[in-house]
């Protein structure tokens, strides 16, 4: 079952965001990213290990493949939640994953949903997708073609900008993935709570590799900040995510996530060999 403090703060200003990203990076690359580069969470044993550490916080189980067919309003105001990151009917992820399948294969299921998901993003509201769009997710899941759209939007929205930033900072596997879990939750935008905030706020008390500070330093503040952000809205106040998984591996110094990986999240143990 998905923890009641999953998807959050997440938004429609993400897709412009990865495009930044790629266009103008919030800071040059340097020397300092040559171990970055020399593998990163991109890598694929270490994406595999990402998408498990954030499946145990999202949905309780390391087995995110079995999570594509995920779908349920959790009462966070975002309307439903669904799918390998939570993608949200009221904060336009669901809606640009719906239109990238109904581009890939027009007709699809999901397709009839796509003015109701226009009506309801920004809210919470299920108009014009009550009663049938829960099954018909469900259904949509088992095809091949909706999986991989999944996968490509986690990617394109979540997971690439993340890697993107957090190779750019001089960081290695840990901090990449500490990118990766923040705006997984908090999303990014304007508020003092998304992920570029959150890096601010970091950047104030310590300087990532990149800037010339120390790697475990910047990322304690990194993290500092993050549990900050967390603590401001409700549905995030269990920080475990944080204290008892990423603060775990920072001070064991396991800056490439080498396993085996031992953690706990919301009091659940979890290992990875």
């Amino acid at each position: 079952m998905r923890h009641p403090s999953a998807p959050a703060t997440r938004r429609t200003v993400l897709a412009l965001f990865g495009a930044a990203l790629v266009a103008t990076p919030l800071l040059q690359p340097s020397h300092a990213t040559a171990t970055a580069r020399a593998i990163g969470l991109d890598d694929p044993a270490k994406k595999e290990i990402a998408m498990q550490l954030v499946s145990s916080a999202e949905n309780s189980s390391l087995d995110w493949k079995a999570q594509y067919q995920y779908i349920e309003d959790i009462g966070d105001g975002r309307g439903y939640t669904a799918g390998i990151i939570g993608f949200c009917s009221g904060t336009g992820d669901m809606l640009d994953l719906v239109e990238l399948y109904a581009a890939r294969k027009p007709g699809n299921v999901l397709q009839k949903y796509l003015p109701a998901l226009r009506e309801v993003d920004g809210s919470d509201s299920h108009d014009g997708l009550d009663p049938g769009f829960p099954g018909d997710w469900r259904r949509a899941a088992r095809d091949a073609e909706f999986r991989r759209a999944q996968d490509d939007e986690r990617d394109r929205v979540y997971f690439g900008p993340a890697v993107r930033q957090g190779k750019t900072d001089g960081l290695r596997v840990l901090g990449q993935f500490a990118y990766y879990d923040a705006i997984v939750m908090h999303g990014d935008g304007g508020d003092s709570t998304s992920f570029r905030n959150i890096r601010k706020r970091a950047l104030r008390t310590a300087k990532p590799p990149a800037q010339g500070g120390d790697e475990v330093t910047y990322l304690h503040a990194f993290l500092d900040a993050r549990v900050w952000a967390m603590k401001q809205e409700e549905a995030h106040s269990d920080t475990s995510r944080v204290d008892t998984a990423q603060r775990v591996f920072l001070n064991r110094r396991n800056l490439d996530l080498n396993t085996p990986l031992d953690w706990k999240v919301y009091g659940d143990s979890y290992h990875i060999g």
